[in-house]
């Protein structure tokens, strides 16, 4: 990849004055653009560190509304970022605020959109689509939730320019761009927003990060993006670079749904015969059904551990995990509460309900509320020697939204909510530092941009554990836009049909190679009879999941999921002059050969010396031979792993 150039920064929404902060609201019926005079606006600027300068443009009008505008720029890439704060620090109401706005126009000439569609779970999600910005589109989330439908991910390709965008909000955003004499404008907002604020109440926007660099091949974009995502948004682990994570856990014990099952005894004993078997995970996993719930793991909302199946808490397995330098992770779902539950008896004050549902909404945006769930998290993780929080939310909370606001106060619990969300795993990372937070709604419906600051996903999808060609199209959008992320390893492909029945089988090599993702979970049980495929197939992830995380990313093929395809894709990592491909023919591809052209070859370089991983044989090649193309033949349903250096 070349040089970043930074003269881009100027053309997405540069901070200049206040009067050309770019965002507009209505407070009333009157409308505001920028931050005008009437707010007296003062100016702050800082260095959070050697990369990256903010500026605080703040003012107050003669009611008491405060306009507070934070742009961040990024001097190491071509980034800016703007989010926007009403605060009501008057003495009555204010008028409705409404049509909240953060964007503007940007000079890029005609342009074309590429979206997608994000985690839908089905198996249409994943998807992209290209579209011509001649007249306005509009792209919004179809529930509560920030990628369920509508990706909050996207690429503008102008006239010598492209541009990404990234909306960070854990809630119902929506985006609209259309064209402009010289480009297009580009506005974000919380979809829905009419509303007054009570004294002391605030309404806060996504924030919007753009990227702008020079029009080329797409692996420019995608890999200045990701390099930019590994620097400023991938949490740390313990201060360093987030490392590969393989994942084992004792999943179904007993015959039970999820963790229902689970005891200290048979926790303890799988993960003690992993051990013996030379199989060490990086992440021991306790999923959904830890807590009293008779085999029913969506019975939530009393988050207590299950005494009668762990008389002494967790803290003996996060012991074991601890001595064996493995991370505890432990699934939670605070904002549902079931009917009946602790939380729904002892504080239905705290709970927002529909009818014809038993699920609750806790309301996170209640600071006591948020105070006593915090608690008593807080708790568990320190008695548990928990170091991974996974947070799962499995319902839509847009509907219960609607029933409990006035029309006077449409979207203000939303906006409420999703900032308390924030500032509850904000609060459990402070008391607790180096808690890796893992974020997942019903699969991969809430990773925009602001929750991925905070959060690492390891579990993308409900979609396609085992359907590898589904897999293939989930990893594309991923490895481009969010690209630390966690795949199975399951294995639903049926030999004697040729098709994927959804039953569980063994994982082989081809299950293995399509699960290569910076994290993975091994499905292969503690007690299984042959482990040296496992063995052989986490020494080899090992490796190409390090390159994944150090290296480029150059897509070879394109990818819609179909098992008539095949698929291809290469990693480079220039300074230790290494990389590697993976190509796959899936069962239905009826070409017997794939003609491999590498996208990225290194220059001042003669020959790649490339391992077969599948045969154990290296040979030699020149750029000459990779630019031209070199012959792969595969069977059906088989798949190959390059592993080269130069």
């Amino acid at each position: 990849m070349n040089t970043v150039n930074m003269s881009y920064i100027p053309m997405i929404l540069k901070y200049t004055s206040p009067e050309e902060v770019p965002l507009s609201f209505k407070l009333g019926r009157r409308v505001i653009k920028g931050i005008p005079e009437e707010f007296s606006p003062k100016v702050s600027r800082e260095f959070i560190d050697s990369t990256v300068a903010r500026t605080v443009i703040e003012g107050k009008n003669r009611s008491g509304l405060t306009v507070r505008a934070e742009y961040t720029e990024y001097r190491d890439f071509p980034v800016t970022e703007w989010r926007v704060t009403l605060t009501n620090n008057g003495k009555k109401d204010t008028p409705i605020i409404s049509e909240l706005r953060v964007g503007g126009e940007i000079a890029c000439g005609k342009s074309t959109l590429k979206y997608g569609n994000g985690d839908t779970c089905k198996r249409d999600g994943y998807s992209f689509f290209e579209k011509d910005v001649d007249e306005k589109i509009t792209l919004t989330p179809f529930s509560g939730t920030s990628c369920q439908g509508a990706f909050p991910y996207m690429t503008m390709r102008g006239e010598g320019v492209e541009l990404r965008a990234a909306i960070g909000f854990p809630a119902k955003w929506i985006a609209e761009i259309e064209p402009t004499a010289g480009g297009i404008s580009f506005l974000c907002g919380q979809d829905r927003c009419h509303t007054r604020l009570s004294m002391g109440e605030s309404f806060t926007s996504p924030r919007l990060t753009l990227m702008a660099y020079g029009a080329g091949s797409e692996y420019r974009g995608i890999n200045i993006w990701r390099r930019f995502y590994f620097a400023h948004i991938l949490p740390k682990d313990n201060g360093a670079a987030m490392p590969p994570k393989l994942c084992l856990h004792y999943f179904r014990a007993e015959g039970k749904p999820e963790f229902t099952g689970a005891t200290e005894e048979n926790q303890l004993h799988a993960l003690s015969e992993y051990l013996k078997k030379d199989m060490k995970p990086d992440v021991w996993w306790i999923d959904a059904g830890w807590y009293p719930c008779d085999y029913n793991w969506p019975r939530i909302g009393t988050w207590r551990v299950d005494e009668a199946r762990f008389p002494r808490g967790l803290a003996p397995i996060g012991e074991a995990c601890k001595e064996n330098d493995i991370d505890l992770l432990l699934w939670f779902e605070p904002e549902r509460v079931r009917k009946g539950e602790e939380i729904d008896r002892e504080h239905p004050e705290w709970l927002f309900s529909i009818d014809g549902s038993d699920n609750r909404l806790f309301d996170l945006g209640n600071p006591e509320a948020r105070e006593w769930i915090t608690d008593r998290v807080d708790s568990i993780i320190k008695a548990s020697g928990v170091k991974i929080y996974r947070q799962d939310f499995n319902f839509d909370p847009l509907p219960i939204w609607k029933a409990n606001e006035a029309p006077d106060r449409i979207g203000f619990l939303e906006n409420r909510h999703a900032m308390g969300y924030l500032a509850y795993g904000d609060e459990l990372v402070l008391r607790n530092p180096g808690l890796i937070i893992d974020s997942c709604a019903s699969g991969g419906r809430r990773n925009d941009l602001e929750t991925m600051r905070r959060a690492i996903t390891l579990h993308y999808t409900d979609v396609g554990y085992g359907d590898h060609p589904i897999k293939q199209k989930q990893h594309r959008e991923m490895f481009e836009w969010i690209p630390y992320f966690r795949a199975h390893n399951m294995n639903w492909f049926d030999p004697e049909t040729g098709k994927y029945d959804g039953k569980e089988r063994d994982p082989d090599k081809f299950a293995y190679h399509n699960a290569f993702a910076p994290s993975m979970t091994d499905m292969i049980r503690y007690d299984a009879e042959n482990y040296s495929t496992a063995l052989e197939m986490q020494t080899l992830w090992r490796k190409v999941s390090e390159i994944e995380l150090e290296g480029d990313y150059y897509p070879i093929t394109e990818c819609n999921g179909s098992a008539e395809n095949w698929y291809a894709m290469q990693f480079d990592d220039a300074e230790p002059r290494r990389g590697f491909v993976q190509i796959v023919r899936n069962a239905d591809a009826e070409e017997d050969t794939f003609l491999l052209k590498l996208p990225y070859i290194a220059d001042n370089c003669s020959a790649y010396h490339v391992y077969d991983s599948n045969n154990c044989t290296m040979t030699d090649y020149s750029t000459d031979d990779l630019r031209e193309g070199i012959e792969i033949k595969l069977d059906k349903h088989d798949s190959k792993i390059l592993l080269y250096t130069y």
